[in-house]
C-alpha cells in the first residue's frame, strides 16, 4: 500500500491529568488524530486501577504532579504491566528514565505531543526514528 496510513503500534492511550482542561484539550486532540482514548483519569489510584483492570493500553500519558502523589508512581504500575509511559512535566524528575520511555517538557505544542508519540512508537515497532524529535522531549528507551 503505497499511500497508505502507517501501521502504529500505539492506538489506545490512558490519560493521567489532574487539571480538567488540560485533560479535555488532551483528550480532544489525540482523538481527532486518530488515537482511541483508553480512559483519562486524574489519580494515581485511577490510574493504576486502569492498569491492574486488564483495560487494553498502548501508552500511558501521564502528569508529573497529581493531586493524590506522583506521576512516578503511575510509571511504576505501567512498567509492572509492560507498557510505556510518557511523562509529561514542567521538569522531568533523574529517575524518570528507569519507568518511561520518555519525558515531554510543559507546556508543549500538540504537533510535539504527536511527535513524542510518534518516536516512541518508532522505538516499539524497530524503526528509524523520526530525524528531530520534538523540542523539549527525551527519549529514553520503550523497554516497559
Amino acid at each position: 500500500m503505497l499511500f497508505g496510513r502507517k501501521k502504529r503500534h500505539i492506538n489506545r492511550i490512558l490519560v493521567v491529568e489532574d487539571e480538567p482542561l488540560v485533560a479535555f484539550d488532551t483528550e480532544h486532540f489525540l482523538g481527532s488524530a486518530g488515537f482511541e482514548i483508553a480512559a483519562t483519569v486524574d489519580t494515581v489510584a485511577g490510574a493504576c486501577a486502569a492498569l491492574d483492570g486488564g483495560m487494553e493500553i498502548d501508552l500511558v500519558l501521564v502528569d508529573i504532579n497529581l493531586s493524590d502523589g506522583s506521576g512516578l508512581d503511575v510509571a511504576r504500575c505501567a512498567h509492572g504491566h509492560g507498557v510505556p509511559v510518557l511523562l509529561v512535566t514542567g521538569s522531568c524528575p533523574q529517575d524518570a528514565q528507569v519507568f518511561a520511555a520518555g519525558c515531554l517538557a510543559k507546556p508543549y505544542p500538540q504537533k510535539d505531543l504527536l511527535g513524542a508519540i510518534d518516536a516512541i512508537d518508532a522505538v516499539i515497532g524497530g524503526a528509524k526514528l523520526p530525524r528531530r524529535l520534538p523540542s523539549g522531549f527525551n527519549l529514553f528507551s520503550t523497554a516497559a
